[in-house]
């Protein structure tokens, strides 16, 4: 069998996806990732961190506000689900939450593309 693509691939796929749409929902032109994991070397690491990058933030925001929530926050895994979410990314999960945001793990572009649009159709607060 073929290896599952990896994160990297999906969220290429997903972001290909998001710009190919963002004519029918134009609130995908707030998608963003955030530069948390990959391998990086030491120095641009500690430079991160100096900046205010932290370990286990989700890697992609929605600053979309819908029904009861601020936006949405996507931690993307393989879709083979061969890793989870680390207690770091589980605890800004849930600190998210919290505030008021939906945070989700999804697992593969597809699922992040059927949780986002689920999003986006919740009611948009006035």
């Amino acid at each position: 069998p073929a290896a599952a693509p990896t994160e990297h691939a999906e969220q290429v796929a997903l972001f290909t996806w998001a710009a190919a749409m963002e004519a029918q929902h134009p609130e995908l032109g707030m998608l963003a990732a955030m530069p948390n994991g990959g391998y990086r070397p030491m120095a641009t690491a500690v430079a991160l961190k100096a900046e205010g990058v932290k370990a286990g933030y989700p890697d992609i925001v929605l600053d979309v506000a819908r029904g009861q929530f601020h936006g949405l926050r996507v931690e993307l895994k393989r879709v083979d689900h061969s890793n989870h979410a680390t207690p770091e990314q589980a605890a800004w999960i849930a600190r998210l939450r919290y505030y008021g945001y939906h945070a989700i793990v999804c697992y593969g572009a597809e699922e992040a593309i059927a949780a986002i649009l689920a999003y986006l159709a919740l009611d948009a607060q006035p």
